[in-house]
């Protein structure tokens, strides 16, 4: 690993990246970046200075990112940083199967990530592991470059965020705090949600938990349960919560992909070694999540159907998010002895005005048929129904007083009741 001064990056990447570098008549050379709530601002904001067109490649990307003329965005999950991009390239995909695009359709010519500083010749990929290691492996392959932000406020995580020195090309040091979520007190219709859902949940059982209102609002309703256990994409402050509860099981390891929090949860995981961060391939893999005893998987979506159908990825025929680890945890839970799997989202959409139970999707579904779904109204059993009988325990139980008549009606007229 080479340390160079931030100053002098540009001129270096321009040597190693400059014409010839990539296909530069299909974009110039593909940029993979750590993503999420990691992305690497300060080295990425240098090569955005050296090369006058690349490929982007982040998941989840943030505000933050390079925009201009000249920068090709490309995903498999959308975030707010390239929702609005005229220049996007959205890859549908599984999350667990997008690390092998690396070795076939996306692969990387320049991998940068967000590390921790070292530690016994050892960096960490910190709070994003997720589809880093495979991209760190196809550059690899392909002679590319790997360029680390080594930053000292980053946490040092353990499992497949660990990274040897050697892997690194170039590294600049810098010293800056993590984007950090407070969140805030749940509305009233998430903590009914969160209670509906926290009820079914048992001793021993194993934990899916994202980010957002519904998750934190199902945590306090945990805190009294003992033995659980953590198999997830990401988890949040709340964990610490149960934690301190002793609610988890202190024998199992609290297994992510990703983290995001406050900076009391990046002190907590900082050399905690009870954290197994692990590539997607393993966290996202229905067989292992399959393998996890009573898995309970708690998703959200924009939209759901009389079918149990989810949309959780497009908007009026635009692409909003993406398949994201969905489909892959739902399956995996419905296959775990005792597993659940939940759609949970408020029945009416403030906003836009309009209920989120709709008669038939209009746009691609993202997973259908999970246990059940769930909304501030109630609890409606899915798995097991016969298709009516499904529409009607969303009718009745999920969907918003004001549009049960008109589902009804849409429902008859769908041959369902």
């Amino acid at each position: 690993m080479r340390v160079v001064r931030l100053e002098d990056l540009g001129g270096l990447l321009d040597a190693r990246l400059g014409p010839g570098a990539g296909d530069v008549a299909a974009g110039g050379p593909r940029v993979v970046a750590s993503g999420n709530f990691a992305s690497p601002l300060t080295v990425l904001a240098a090569l955005d200075s050296a090369l006058p067109e690349y490929r982007l490649c982040v998941l989840n990307a943030q505000e933050g990112i390079p925009t201009r003329e000249g920068v090709l965005h490309e995903t498999s999950f959308v975030g707010p940083g390239m929702r609005r991009s005229p220049r996007l390239a959205y890859v549908p995909s599984r999350l667990s199967l997008v690390p092998t695009l690396f070795g076939s359709a996306l692969p990387p010519d320049v991998v940068v990530v967000h590390t921790s500083a070292p530690r016994g010749g050892v960096l960490s990929l910190g709070v994003e592991v997720n589809v880093l290691p495979a991209a760190l492996e196809a550059v690899r392959a392909r002679g590319g470059l790997v360029v680390a932000q080594v930053n000292r406020q980053m946490p040092f995580t353990f499992g497949d965020a660990e990274l040897p020195v050697e892997a690194v090309d170039l590294a600049v040091e810098v010293d800056e705090p993590l984007p950090a979520h407070t969140g805030g007190e749940p509305d009233d219709s998430s903590r009914l949600i969160g209670d509906r859902v926290s009820a079914l949940v048992p001793d021993g059982a194993t934990l899916q938990l994202g980010i957002g209102a519904v998750p934190d609002a199902v945590l306090p309703g945990l805190v009294r349960r003992r033995g659980l256990r953590v198999w997830t994409e990401m988890f949040s402050d709340g964990v610490l919560a149960l934690d301190k509860a002793g609610a988890l099981d202190d024998g199992e390891p609290l297994v992510a992909s990703f983290l995001f929090g406050t900076p009391d949860l990046y002190a907590w995981v900082d050399g905690n070694e009870r954290v197994r961060m692990l590539r997607t391939e393993r966290t996202n893999d229905p067989g292992l999540i399959a393998a996890r005893p009573s898995m309970i998987s708690i998703n959200s979506a924009l939209q759901v159907d009389l079918f149990g159908q989810a949309n959780a990825s497009r908007l009026q025929a635009r692409i909003y998010s993406g398949f994201g680890g969905q489909t892959d945890f739902l399956v995996g839970a419905l296959h775990s002895p005792g597993g659940q799997a939940f759609i949970a989202l408020r029945s009416w959409h403030p906003r836009a005005d309009v209920s989120t139970v709709v008669p038939l999707l209009e746009e691609p579904a993202t997973s259908f048929q999970p246990s059940a779904i769930v909304t501030e109204n109630g609890l409606a059993r899915v798995w097991g129904l016969d298709q009516g009988a499904q529409a009607q325990s969303i009718i009745d139980h999920a969907a918003h007083p004001r549009v049960r008549d008109e589902l009804r009606e849409e429902a008859r007229f769908l041959g369902l009741i």
